[in-house]
């Protein structure tokens, strides 16, 4: 789009002329929006269900200075505005692990698979949501146990096969606040909840789970300084997501999560929309 010029003919064209950008919705009433929307409108049995399915957005705003477990938070900055330039669009800085995102295999394991290797259909994946959230209120250290995995069974049924697994520990209300979120010590030693190994070595000898997901800065919990949970469970080739959000709004089961990550190149993990259905 960005042709030279381009920036200079639209801006000059709006002051002079008075001509709003052409919208996608403009643009479409234009070229016979009734002709396409009926062409691409599904059938009436799949619009009914697709009107019964309910959806949850579990991806946090990505945000300029959203916490980050190391390195630089994201920035943001205008590089043209509307009333300026004819359009708008920002520019962007940070690092893969930022935001809610996805770790990859290769995130921690040399040689193992990137971004662009995962296949759709691992990306797709039941929800099991276990709930940590009592104890991790009295204990920000917590960590997911193979009991807590035991006691989800009992109550809710076997956790389904391929699934995500996604821990819920309520951490999440202490966002925006970027220190209550890493909840450092004086040694600044993180404290908030995780996975425990135990309880990965649980399911990847007991159960077909394609990934786990937290809602915190890390799968391991803060205090871990060896990572065992992510040599372990990303060595198995299987992802985890960081930073999830809403969890609490979802059932124990029943519920359809696709990870919505972009395909980048050479990528070790990265941002990516987290949408579940039920």
């Amino acid at each position: 789009m960005c042709l030279p010029g381009t920036i200079e003919k639209v801006s000059e064209r709006a002051r002079t002329e008075g001509v709003p950008l052409l919208s996608r919705r403009s643009f479409l009433t234009a070229a016979g929006a009734a002709g396409v929307t009926a062409s691409l409108m599904p059938s009436t049995a799949v619009a009914r269900r697709i009107r019964a399915k309910r959806s949850m957005d579990l991806t946090h705003t990505f945000t300029a200075g959203f916490p980050v477990y190391t390195g630089n938070v994201p920035t943001r900055k205008t590089l043209v505005t509307v009333e300026e330039n004819g359009f708008y669009a920002q520019g962007w800085t940070f690092e893969e692990h930022s935001g809610t995102h996805m770790d990859a295999p290769g995130h921690f394991v040399s040689g193992g698979r990137l971004v662009p290797e995962l296949s759709p259909n691992e990306l797709l994946v039941p929800v099991a949501v276990i709930d940590i959230s009592n104890k991790a209120s009295e204990d920000p250290d917590a960590v997911v146990t193979p009991d807590d995995l035991v006691r989800y069974e009992k109550r809710h049924g076997r956790i389904p096969k391929n699934a995500g697994v996604f821990m819920y520990s309520g951490w999440e209300e202490r966002l925006p606040d970027p220190e209550a979120f890493k909840n450092a010590d004086a040694n600044g030693t993180y404290h908030f909840p995780g996975f425990g190994i135990e309880a990965v070595e649980w399911l990847l000898a007991h159960r077909s789970v394609r990934a786990i997901g937290v809602d915190t800065l890390s799968l391991d919990n803060g205090e871990s300084a060896t990572f065992d949970v992510h040599l372990t469970w990303l060595g198995s080739d299987r992802y985890g997501i960081e930073n999830l959000a809403n969890l609490g709004k979802l059932r124990p089961k029943g519920t359809t999560a696709f990870v919505g990550v972009v395909p980048w190149e050479e990528g070790s993990g990265g941002p990516c929309r987290v949408i579940a259905y039920s």
